[in-house]
């Protein structure tokens, strides 16, 4: 418990947890489709609020779990309610509040049916994700980790697309899967440590067999969850069919938490694994940068297009983390970031321009930058951001992920940097159909530029791609503590082992 800075008087974490999920309640016994609305923005917006106290007291210069709270919860099996947050989780507890209240924005007019109940999943979905940043339990995490499965199988099944029950049903079995080999994880660790707490399963001197049957556990429940190559394939049905909401929560949240329970575990907990499997892991995630930057291009469908660029765009994010230094790590951990902001502004511009339309078909929108400039102008910016153009904020973070996979092996960065050209290829072509088309266009007079509500949807997200891009050094600064010391305690593990196989020789 010493690695916790106590949060003493109000308990901060456990308000920004369970908040969202008082809020759902409340939407059991009011039912009006107005009141649903402005309530679940309402909390969203109170949620994202209190949560900046966790960005102005945060310690950058500690590399322990601050704002942390610890109480009994089933002593009999050492299971108790611990959360804390360090330079890794901080980001992405801000980035999940922030983005709830536009998802809510983006749903106004959207949702027309069943309104109450698609705020009330909005809402505990919140709960379950700030949880999986914060909990430093197993069993919580857990918890948190499967309590986030129903209510987005629900907003694929119910609100979703033509294809949305073979959708939602491919999401829930991929995940499930995903969690059984996660809890079978979980358990071998609490019989070999005789606890949950995570920070004690750190760092311990477990076999190597033992170690890298967990790291496949692991390795395989977060695979899934990010996806990578070639675990893939139930992201883009979830995509495509998901309500706009559904997609910018699917891209901007959940697919990180895949990527941070593989930093989070992975890195400290099985170390030996980490190093003997982390070769074969980069050129998986090299295989999902070519496969997804392929794949994009040949996509006619908006969503489609998106989601597979989400493919490419994540394995550069396990490429830095697996390159196992701090240009790396830090890159893939602010490409989190940087990926749900910008993949989450395209989403929304793809709902958008579906509103209108009734179609996500590239043909279908050509040339409505005639009459929708204010779109097509917020289209532009994300699409730069995506491909990583100098200025915007992905260009940062593909440059420290490339930078540390050059200082680990020059031939990886060789293979990586045709997913970059291929990304501009990708997003440059939907541009240029969208906005300008071809000569024979559909008519495309009778629409109606972005509104005052899109705007201000839309503008927070282009603020974060130009204040990345031109100026992340304070996004950096909140990760690089924890960052270096989770990699020198790394490096320190290896060098005790090889001067203890040294010995033993």
């Amino acid at each position: 418990m010493d690695l916790l800075v106590i949060k003493e008087g109000f308990p901060l974490l456990s308000f920004l947890i369970f908040f969202p999920l008082a809020g759902s309640l409340v939407l059991l016994f009011f039912h009006g489709e107005e009141f649903a609305r402005r309530w679940a923005l309402a909390i969203t917006s109170l949620t994202a609020l209190f949560s900046i106290p966790l960005l102005t007291g945060f310690d950058a210069a500690s590399t322990k779990y601050q704002f942390a709270e610890a109480y009994k919860w089933i002593p009999q099996f050492h299971i108790n309610y611990i959360v804390g947050m360090d330079g890794i989780s901080v980001l992405l507890v801000l980035l999940t509040t922030f983005i709830m209240p536009f998802c809510v924005l983006a749903s106004w007019k959207y949702i027309q049916k069943r309104v109450v109940q698609f705020m009330f999943c909005l809402l505990v979905m919140e709960t379950s994700m700030i949880g999986v940043f914060v909990a430093l339990d197993f069993i919580l995490f857990y918890v948190f980790w499967e309590f986030m499965l129903i209510p987005m199988y629900l907003l694929i099944a119910i609100w979703g697309g033509p294809r949305k029950a073979y959708a939602s049903i491919k999401f829930f079995l991929y995940t499930l899967a995903g969690s059984v080999l996660l809890l079978v994880a979980i358990i071998a660790l609490y019989l070999k440590s005789g606890s949950f707490f995570i920070p004690e399963m750190m760092w311990q001197p477990y076999s190597m067999t033992f170690q890298v049957l967990v790291f496949l556990a692991f390795f395989l429940a977060f695979a899934i969850k990010v996806p990578m190559f070639p675990f893939h394939t139930w992201l883009p049905a979830a995509h495509v069919e998901a309500p706009t909401a559904g997609s910018v929560i699917l891209a901007s949240i959940l697919l990180k938490m895949g990527t941070y329970g593989l930093l989070r575990f992975c890195l400290p907990i099985t170390p030996d694994a980490t190093v003997l499997l982390a070769q074969p892991i980069l050129w998986l995630s090299i295989a999902g940068i070519i496969y997804g930057g392929f794949t994009a291009l040949a996509q006619h469908d908006m969503k489609k297009l998106i989601a597979y660029s989400s493919v490419g765009h994540m394995g550069f994010v396990t490429l830095g983390i697996f390159v196992l230094n701090t240009r790396g790590v830090e890159g893939a951990i602010l490409q989190m970031i940087n990926h749900g902001v910008t993949t989450g502004g395209l989403f929304l511009c793809v709902g958008m321009i579906y509103e209108r339309t009734h179609s996500r078909e590239l043909s279908l929108a050509s040339g409505v930058g005639k009459y929708m400039p204010w779109f097509v102008t917020f289209l532009a910016f994300f699409s730069l951001s995506s491909f990583g153009f100098p200025g915007t904020n992905s260009f940062i973070g593909e440059f420290l992920v490339l930078a540390g996979t050059f200082e680990h092996n020059i031939f990886l960065a060789l293979a990586a940097i045709p997913g970059a050209v291929l990304a501009a290829a990708y997003m440059l072509r939907m541009l240029q159909k969208i906005v300008w088309g071809g000569t024979n266009n559909p008519d495309q007079s009778y629409l109606k530029d972005l509104g005052i509500r899109e705007i201000i949807v839309l503008t927070p997200f282009l603020l974060f791609v130009f204040w990345i891009g031109l100026g992340p050094q304070p996004f950096i600064d909140l990760m690089h503590g924890s960052v270096t010391h989770l990699l020198d305690q790394f490096q320190t593990w290896q060098q005790h082992g090889q001067v203890a196989s040294l010995l033993l020789k």
